[in-house]
C-alpha cells in the first residue's frame, strides 16, 4: 500500500492537465470582459447609424 501512495504522489501527470485548465480559465475570463467592452462599442456604433439612416429616410 505504501508503495501506491508513494507511486501516486509522484505522479505528476494530472498537473499539467490542471495547468492547461488554468491558462483556459484565464483566457475565458479575459475574452469576456474584453467582449463586453467590444459590444458596448458596437452597440453605440450600431445605434448611431441606425439613428443616421431614420434621419436620412425622414429628409426624403
Amino acid at each position: 500500500m505504501t508503495k501506491f501512495f508513494n507511486q501516486f504522489a509522484s505522479d505528476e501527470s494530472g498537473a499539467t492537465a490542471i495547468e492547461y485548465g488554468l491558462i483556459a480559465a484565464l483566457i475565458a475570463v479575459a475574452l469576456i470582459s474584453i467582449l463586453g467592452t467590444v459590444s458596448t462599442s458596437l452597440t453605440g456604433t450600431f445605434n448611431r447609424v441606425a439613428t443616421d439612416l431614420d434621419a436620412a429616410n425622414l429628409k426624403k
